[in-house]
């Protein structure tokens, strides 16, 4: 088989004037435009071509999925069980939402303190139950030990085992029953202790009255010592209230500031 090479020649183009290639050049851009408008409406089309064809097909594999689910659907029997279960479980969900919506009782519930910056968290204990002064211990211990802050906002944590009214006379009575619970007279070690007064919204007391109050209501074989205190008591005054509480380990654990506890030492 011959073949034959055939070769056009090259038309000579005419060399335009100056008033026409001012006139053709903006038509030329016109045309490079509409060029790219083209192409784009060909990639959507194509784009729409695919989602129709993808409908399809699964308006085609609908029916057999109706199929496959009629079945594996179950019998009365079970649906009839399933939904005493789940009526079940709705009661139950309802009554512990019940429960919550009962300030009285929650185990946790947030109160205003008044002062900013400063959250009471009041706690209902029941028989059996840790008391404040423990669950604040074991959530510092385990901040020193993991070195892992277990909140974003949180810097420091207090508990307080009694509280009463903002006076000399009322401290004094209402901390009895605490100090005979962690200073008791005939303890076969006997500890030695510190006190902390800290007051809030509040100027119309003074600190130390309350301080050797307290002290003093702490009988022997217990003594005072400020720099290496077994059990420190903290004493806390929001505005006419006042909170008692006391803790182990204060100055080791940082004074509480979970923020310090958990930063990395160097």
């Amino acid at each position: 088989m011959k073949m034959i090479l055939v070769r056009r020649r090259k038309r000579k183009r005419k060399k335009l004037s100056m008033n026409t290639q001012k006139k053709v050049r903006p038509l030329q851009k016109k045309v490079r435009t509409l060029r790219k408008k083209v192409r784009s409406l060909r990639k959507k089309v194509r784009t729409l071509q695919n989602k129709v064809r993808t409908l399809r097909k699964k308006s085609e594999d609908t029916p057999a999925k109706k199929r496959r689910l009629e079945a594996d659907a179950p019998t009365s029997d079970t649906t009839y069980c399933d939904k005493s279960k789940d009526k079940s479980i709705d009661d139950l969900i309802e009554d512990e939402l019940k429960e919550m919506g009962d300030r009285n009782k929650r185990h946790f519930v947030s109160l205003d303190s008044g002062c900013n910056g400063c959250i009471f968290i009041q706690m209902h204990k029941s028989a059996g139950d840790p008391g404040p002064a423990s669950i604040v211990q074991h959530m510092m211990n385990s901040a020193a030990s993991t070195r892992k802050h277990m909140s974003r906002f949180i810097l420091r944590v207090v508990p307080a085992e009694v509280t009463c009214y903002t006076s000399e006379e009322e401290i004094s009575k209402a901390i009895k029953p605490l100090i005979e619970q962690h200073f008791p007279t005939e303890a076969p070690c006997p500890q030695k202790f510190a006190v902390l007064f800290e007051a809030r919204a509040h100027t119309g007391i003074d600190r130390m009255k309350i301080i050797n109050a307290v002290a003093k209501s702490v009988s022997q074989p217990h003594k005072v010592d400020l720099n290496k205190p077994d059990k420190t008591i903290i004493v806390q005054v929001a505005k006419t209230i006042c909170m008692i509480g006391v803790v182990e380990k204060y100055k080791e654990l940082s004074k509480y500031n979970l923020r310090q506890l958990t930063t990395p030492q160097q």
